[in-house]
């Protein structure tokens, strides 16, 4: 049985082998620091491939800093870390979908690459302005704790991740431009191919954080720059020009993909126009227009065809190419629609002869012509006033955190992308705006979209309200106002339910609770290494090869992490033999930590045919213990692939 890696992704592997499927020739074998031999890439047989298509001018334009190498290298490297659940902090941990993530966003975003790649609809962060002020991450430094702590003024406990960025700093822009750049590398593997990114900023980082993110998604893949304005009236302590936009880049993994961002509401139905009642008319329809026909068929013959939602009396010869008409089309029957009207749908696409030759209106495709675009300049989506407000009915008129966005900005932004049941991440998460417009949006049209919030434990200064209202950290503020905020949804549409009109049908009370789970060192010892890797002080502690404070819960979710499997899936433990088993989404995975597996056990779980099963290595004490474990799974469940950590 083959162990799982417990690591996360490594992202320079994985890019190798997209380059060798591409050029396999180019793939030789390097030492790595250790003196084992792994695969690596001759870039001068790839400069070979690419022939004249390689710019080596130094004088060609390019966007770098003091540090982008480094950054770059960063995004790439794995860690040996996971993620922990903590049940007692969640809210209906059993049925939720929704997850809350505490700790460094970077090492969080390595640990999701393999659960979430390709998988989030929506993306929004609001961070770090890089005001002089505020505290930005700080993922590699040289100097030594005091000397670090002396300079930056504040350190916490997962070694120094946080520094405060001083405009007398020298490197000012590299370090937030290093703090940004890997995090967006890993954010653009997450989003998926029809996908979409909103990242706030203002007037200080706008131009880097543009070339950043041109780099990473594309400058082809820009959708827009919005405006937001974030103030009523400006600061009476402006300077020459009194600034009261933010702005908002607006990047899409697959431009081509993406609908028209538009916040008006659409139907979910694709029922056709039904035209029987309508008279019989000749309608001219322009070549072009798509053909629901096998392309090898050239032409058709005219004659009188009928379906379901038309009528049609007669058309001309239709000659096909490549799915479209090469001729005009005269098409006698029931059409809704003038000439005109006709011209204006062909232009667009919309129309298309069915199977049976009748023409009908697709209007999925016409509503998504027709809905309004947003527009780039947003004076009525809230503002700071409004977000205040709104924190401060919360929180008992109080208000924890500084700066947070507005609800109606953020549900404006997620209703835009036309998301129903999809993921919307938020690595930035701060007071959790994001969560609360989610679960906001969902009571009010019914969706079932699920958020992942990721913030820092960054402390609260003694001083300041939040932490005179114990609140320790802003993760505290977060997740407390998640509670709150599903808690007044619940109250109002309960209460709304029972006002309701004849006919009116209630509203459900969408998913407001979340799992919290917490970024830490691997669950695993030292000792989990190859034979080669061991020494002797590693081979005396191979009783286990799992920390002791490690439950099976925390290990679950390790795996499912290695595995790639999302962490909102349900989950339920049974006992079988009087041992624990986690079943993970009906049977996509089953997990049993037991310190012994009995033969009975593990032909139980194997008749269920799952698709993956785990089991600790130490459950089985022999190589024929493990052996009968494999000739079992081959002879109940042989698609079940089986590991062991």
């Amino acid at each position: 049985m083959d162990k799982l890696n417990m690591q996360s992704i490594n992202l320079t592997e994985e890019n190798i082998k997209k380059i060798e499927k591409l050029f396999p020739n180019v793939i030789t074998e390097i030492k790595d620091k250790d003196g084992n031999l792994k695969k690596g890439i001759d870039f001068e047989k790839l400069k070979l491939e690419l022939s004249e298509d390689i710019s080596d001018d130094p004088e060609s334009y390019d966007f770098t800093w003091v540090g982008k190498k480094a950054s770059i290298i960063e995004a790439n490297t794995p860690i040996r870390k996971t993620l922990r659940p903590c049940v007692e902090e969640s809210k209906d941990w059993e049925n939720t979908g929704n997850l809350y993530i505490e700790g460094d966003n970077l090492e969080a975003l390595k640990l999701l690459q393999e659960s979430y790649l390709n998988s989030i609809k929506m993306i929004y962060i609001d961070p770090p302005y890089n005001t002089g002020n505020d505290f930005i991450y700080r993922d590699n430094f040289t100097i030594d704790k005091d000397e670090y702590d002396e300079q930056l003024g504040l350190y916490d406990e997962e070694e120094n991740r946080l520094f405060q960025n001083n405009e007398s700093n020298g490197r000012f822009h590299s370090d937030w431009c290093s703090m940004m750049y890997p995090r967006l590398k890993l954010a653009q593997y997450l989003l998926s191919e029809d996908g979409v990114i909103f990242i706030s900023i203002d007037d200080r980082e706008v131009d880097n954080i543009k070339k950043i993110c041109d780099e990473i998604f594309g400058e082809e893949n820009l959708l827009g720059i919005l405006k937001w304005k974030r103030k009523k009236q400006p600061s009476f302590l402006h300077g020459h020009v009194a600034s009261v936009v933010e702005y908002i880049f607006v990047y899409s993994k697959e431009k081509k993909l993406v609908e028209k961002l538009s916040i008006e509401k659409r139907s979910d139905s694709n029922t056709r126009i039904d035209n029987a009642a309508n008279k019989m008319v000749e309608r001219i329809i322009s070549q072009g227009i798509r053909v629901k026909l096998d392309n090898s068929i050239n032409v058709i013959k005219k004659g009188i065809y009928t379906n379901k939602s038309m009528q049609t009396e007669y058309c001309n010869d239709v000659f096909i190419r490549d799915g479209r008409t090469l001729n005009e089309v005269i098409v006698k029957g029931k059409f809704r629609n003038d000439q005109i009207t006709i011209n204006k749908f062909i232009s667009n696409d919309v129309l298309f002869i069915t199977k049976n030759f009748g023409l009908r209106r697709d209007l999925l495709s016409e509503e998504k012509e027709r809905r309004k675009a947003i527009v780039d300049l947003l004076l009525d989506w809230g503002d700071n006033q409004d977000s205040d407000k709104e924190l401060k009915q919360l929180f008992q008129n109080k208000k924890p955190y500084d700066y947070p966005k507005p609800l109606l900005l953020l549900k404006n932004l997620v209703s835009s992308v036309n998301t129903n049941n999809e993921i919307i991440l938020d690595f930035f998460s701060g007071s959790a705006t994001t969560a609360h417009a989610v679960m906001q949006l969902n009571a009010e049209d019914g969706g079932n979209r699920k958020f992942i919030m990721v913030n820092l434990p960054e402390p609260c200064d003694e001083k300041s309200e939040a932490y005179k209202a114990g609140y320790k950290n802003i993760c505290e503020i977060g997740k407390e106002r998640i509670r709150r905020a599903g808690e007044k949804i619940k109250s109002e549409i309960e209460k709304n339910n029972t006002q309701l009109k004849i006919g009116e049908e209630p509203r459900k009370v969408p998913d407001i609770g979340f799992r919290v789970l917490k970024v830490d060192s691997t669950n695993m010892k030292d000792v989990y290494y190859s034979a080669d890797q061991y020494n002797q002080d590693m081979l005396e502690g191979l009783e286990s090869n799992i920390k002791e404070d490690r439950i099976d819960l925390d290990l679950l979710y390790g795996v499912m992490l290695d595995w790639g499997i999302q962490l909102s899936l349900n989950h339920k433990i049974e006992q079988i033999d009087g041992i624990n088993i986690h079943t993970v989404d009906e049977g996509s995975l089953v997990a049993c930590f037991a310190d012994r597996v009995s033969e009975k056990v593990v032909r139980e779980i194997a008749k269920r045919k799952p698709l993956r099963v785990v089991f600790k290595d130490s459950s089985f004490k022999s190589s024929p213990e493990k052996i009968n474990v494999e000739e079992i799974f081959k002879l109940y469940a042989p698609g079940t692939s089986v590991k062991v950590i």
